[in-house]
């Protein structure tokens, strides 16, 4: 009798084990479901922010070097004529490593005492740079610059367009004709890397007054001046400016500004400049192995960083906020100052008059300055600095010249 109980008893305890066992496991497993759960929301939602930030990276490789679907229109391919007046060009520009100067004009930069002739004058009076006016192709952007250029310089290029777009105009900062000029001068520069020729490429509104290639890295495959410099050139939170690079003709290169040029599709509304300030942080710029440096402020000042040193200031008015009239007033006060500094070898005066004369935006002021600089040349002798500040002070106060 009590054995039988026993056994029983033996038999329901081993019954309730088993279910609560049962009920054990299944309370695991709900757990590890949730656990798991809870683990691919969080791997998707990093994967989301991941993808935002670098919107190639998961895509096939075959789109890290996209062909075509660009916004604009697809990568250029001109046909055989065209392609082979490009490289007839080129040729007679390089120099005997394939290295060409590059800078594009249309018809608002190419008029007489503008833009144009003060660009090609920071040549001819800069430090060894004279010589460089046989390596400079100027690629035209509409029939009157093209004119303009063959009467002034014998490496000129006309750059049509398919889509009937007319770069004849100024084109304002960030409006739609700016964008799509800045697109088709990146297009224009693919080519002329798939062609095999390195390029410095250079804005009309830069000035030249020294020689740059001693100052570029030997190691760079792309190298490009900045609005901002953090002291180091690896650094890829420099802020790069497009008026002014150099770059090497190489299969990274020419996969680099196809990448850039279509990457446009993912930033909409922005133009090279900013999208290139995007993409620097690719992780396909890594898979290709490209090399990016940003040359030292330093040494390529610009007018809203000036350089400390004038003789060592190569680009000029790049991005400043000044309209077309504008700048060429400043350059050309600055053109005369450089001729002043030259003539009369005084050169703390003349540099503290740079200074001064680079933050100008009042038409009437910059008249002012130009005939006062006009007159000390004439005469031979430095401004006063006492009229110098007076014109500041004016200026400042918002008074009339």
């Amino acid at each position: 009798m009590d054995k039988g109980g026993s056994s029983n008893n033996i038999k329901a305890d081993d019954k309730s084990l088993e279910t609560g066992g049962g009920q054990h496991h299944h309370l695991l497993f709900r757990q590890v479901l949730r656990i798991t759960l809870l683990c691919t929301v969080i791997a998707v939602s990093c994967l989301v922010l991941y993808h935002s930030a670098y919107p190639f990276q998961f895509l096939p490789s075959s789109f890290y070097k996209p062909a075509s679907s660009a916004r604009g229109g697809n990568l250029s391919s001109p046909g055989k004529e065209e392609l082979k007046k490009l490289e007839t060009v080129l040729k007679k520009a390089a120099m005997g490593n394939k290295t060409v100067i590059i800078t594009t004009l249309n018809e608002a930069w190419a008029a007489p005492n503008s833009i144009f002739d003060i660009f090609l004058e920071s040549f001819r009076i800069g430090k060894q740079t004279q010589r460089l006016l046989n390596h400079l192709v100027i690629v035209a952007l509409d029939q009157k610059a093209y004119s303009r250029c063959l009467a002034l310089h014998p490496h000129c290029y006309s750059l049509t367009t398919t889509d009937g777009i007319d770069f004849s105009g100024e084109a304002y900062f960030m409006t739609g004709d700016y964008l799509k000029m800045m697109w088709r001068r990146i297009d224009f520069l693919h080519l002329v890397l798939k062609l095999g020729y390195d390029f410095v490429f250079t804005d009309a509104d830069i000035m030249w007054f020294q020689d740059p290639f001693p100052h570029f890295y030997p190691d760079a495959d792309f190298q490009i001046a900045c609005d901002h410099f953090w002291g180091n050139s690896y650094d890829l939170n420099n802020r790069p400016n497009g008026g002014f690079n150099y770059v090497k003709s190489s299969n990274m290169t020419v996969d680099f500004y196809k990448f850039w040029y279509t990457s446009s599709e993912a930033y909409p509304g922005l133009h090279d400049q900013d999208v290139l300030n995007k993409i620097k942080y690719d992780p396909f710029i890594k898979e290709i192995g490209l090399q990016i440096r940003f040359l030292d402020t330093a040494y390529f000042g610009g007018f809203c960083k000036p350089s400390k040193d004038f003789n060592l200031l190569i680009k000029g008015l790049h991005n400043h906020p000044l309209g077309l009239f504008h700048k060429t007033a400043v350059f050309q006060i600055f053109i005369l100052l450089r001729h002043q500094r030259r003539m009369l070898n005084k050169e703390e005066t003349i540099d503290k008059c740079l200074y001064i004369c680079l933050d100008f935006g009042d038409t009437k002021c910059l008249k002012q300055c130009n005939r006062s600089l006009q007159k000390a040349i004439n005469q031979k002798q430095s401004s006063s600095m006492t009229d110098w500040y007076k014109l500041l002070w004016i200026y400042h106060r918002n008074e009339q010249v």
